[in-house]
């Protein structure tokens, strides 16, 4: 009787360990290996019909036989939410590629970057003596303090007026192939002319502003030592502020540090907006690159009475077609489009999911995407991500 007990005993303590055997993953059983309820059964093992395992290959029997041990269940839904993470990470990491941050800043050839020049034209840039009347600079419609634009739908007129387009952004012009909402300027220095002498804006001829520099003691030693021999002409004025410009590169954004590998630098809806910048709602097809713009110019079916584009190319496909603007630090630069229209990013999403206005101009890409309300909101969560961690600007001692 004894013998029988200890027996018995000598059972239901191997069956107790049994139930709380648990297999290291990676480790394969052959075909045919019994495996006690409440193990796991590493995942990917597939076995033959016929094999001698209760509940093989379901997730429903793996999950409702019983007996399944605490330590077992555990183990499973860690591995679960393991592949669950590798899927997302291998999903995205193609993605993430595209967006990465360069190293450095381009300047051509002909106006190559010096500490000089760049400090140079940061004076020329807060200087009024860049407009007719002495009461604009560069900084009246690109204030560092509103995303280097000026927070108006339409731009401030030298004389008074409000002009009919919203002042662009002059972060990240560094890798910009064309200038304006309608390209007409092919570089950086020619888009610098544009507003100084248009009668519009700060309406004063650069001949003017050469007569004005030269009588001031301090810009005529800044022109000599930065462009030796040469001195203060109109080509070395544009290409001083233009050098200036192209040191204005948005900060590091928490974007960023997550495309670096933080996973916790971006909220979860910031991640879930990614994924459908670049899947469902095709933002990507002109937002592309790391400064989010494809440097192209599209329809996008806004409601306007301006041509875009066409006033430059005479083309009927470039009607109302106005370049892609970049989307770093976005959540600063209201209001958004050509003209200003739109006062929020919310109002932003909306017009691009309903498609825009129809027509024979209208960009392909444009068409109506079904957001819900949460969608939208990840996306907007994402843009948010985008705003850098800028350092304060301040003004220059200006010459005299």
């Amino acid at each position: 009787m004894g013998h029988l007990f200890s027996r018995r005993a000598h059972l239901m303590q191997t069956q107790a360990a049994r139930q709380q055997t648990i297999y290291p993953l990676g480790v394969l059983h052959p075909p045919g290996t019994f495996h006690p309820p409440g193990t796991f059964h590493p995942l990917g093992t597939i076995e033959p019909p016929g094999t001698d395992r209760p509940g093989k290959n379901t997730w429903r029997s793996l999950l409702t036989h019983a007996p399944i041990a605490p330590l077992t269940l555990i183990a499973l839904l860690g591995v679960i939410a393991l592949l669950a993470s590798t899927s997302v990470t291998a999903a995205t990491a193609s993605e993430k590629a595209g967006y990465q941050r360069p190293d450095s800043i381009p300047f051509p050839a002909d106006n190559p970057y010096s500490a000089e020049k760049a400090q140079l034209g940061k004076m020329l840039f807060f200087d009024q003596r860049l407009s007719r009347n002495f009461n604009m600079n560069c900084a009246t419609c690109h204030n560092p303090s509103l995303g280097w634009e000026d927070g108006v739908p339409g731009a401030f007129g030298g004389q008074g007026e409000t002009l009919s387009r919203h002042s662009p952004t002059t972060l990240n012009m560094a890798w910009s192939t064309s200038f304006f909402w309608d390209g007409r300027a092919p570089t950086l220095e020619e888009q610098i002319r544009g507003p100084v002498e248009s009668p519009n804006e700060m309406n004063v001829p650069l001949t003017t502003v050469v007569e004005r520099l030269s009588k001031v003691p301090g810009y005529r030693e800044w022109f000599a030592r930065v462009f030796p021999g040469l001195g203060i002409t109109s080509d070395n004025i544009l290409k001083a502020i233009a050098t200036y410009e192209r040191t204005l590169v948005s900060g590091v954004a928490p974007f960023d540090r997550w495309i670096e590998g933080d996973e916790n630098a971006i909220s979860a809806a910031a991640k879930r907006g990614f994924t459908l910048f670049n899947g469902k709602a095709a933002c990507n097809q002109c937002h592309s690159g790391w400064n989010f713009t494809d440097n192209q110019f599209h329809d996008i079916g806004l409601a306007t009475d301006d041509n875009g584009r066409m006033g430059i190319t005479g083309k009927a496909n470039d009607q109302h077609a106005f370049k892609t603007p970049g989307l770093r630090n976005i959540r600063q630069r209201a209001p958004y489009m050509h003209n200003g229209s739109l006062a929020s990013l919310e109002q932003v999403i909306i017009h691009y999911i309903g498609g825009g206005i129809p027509r024979s101009s209208r960009s392909p890409e444009m068409r109506p995407v079904p957001l819900n309300a949460g969608e939208m909101k990840d996306l907007e969560a994402f843009l948010d991500s985008l705003t850098g961690a800028d350092q304060p600007v301040s003004l220059p001692v200006l010459p005299y």
